[in-house]
């Protein structure tokens, strides 16, 4: 199993979040949080990196299901869908969706399997439409 559902596009930094916001909402996914790396890491440590966005996004209704089967999943939530800037590819923006398939492993819970299947499919079509008629892979 992979870590992550991922896609690259070639288009600027901006713009993928936008696209990835976008893209998430129109799975039902909320942005709940956001960490910028770049800038904390700036800030904390006076280290630079390349671009690199956490969102904490959520859809509701899977996340109900999930606390409902099993509360302490809370530890495993939102899901992480992190836009970063490709450093061995300049003009490329890669994005990664923690793969739901994770939480089931990790919490060995059987009821939680339908809602990791469920969220799956959601957030592969929500990385699936950002790289639908536009030709970036």
């Amino acid at each position: 199993m992979t870590l992550a559902l991922s896609t690259t596009l070639h288009t600027s930094f901006a713009d993928a979040v936008e696209r990835t916001r976008q893209a998430l909402a129109e799975q039902g996914f909320g942005v709940l949080t956001e960490i910028d790396m770049k800038a904390t890491l700036k800030a904390k440590l006076g280290e630079d990196m390349e671009d690199y966005l956490i969102l904490g996004a959520c859809n509701p209704p899977l996340a109900h299901r999930a606390v409902t089967v099993d509360r302490q999943i809370g530890l495993l939530l939102p899901c992480n869908v992190v836009v970063r800037a490709d450093p061995a590819d300049p003009g490329a923006v890669l994005i990664d969706a923690m793969n739901p398939q994770v939480m089931v492993q990790v919490a060995d819970q059987p009821g939680l399997g339908g809602v990791a299947d469920d969220a799956t499919a959601a957030l592969q079509a929500a990385i699936d439409s950002l790289t639908r008629n536009t030709g970036d892979r």
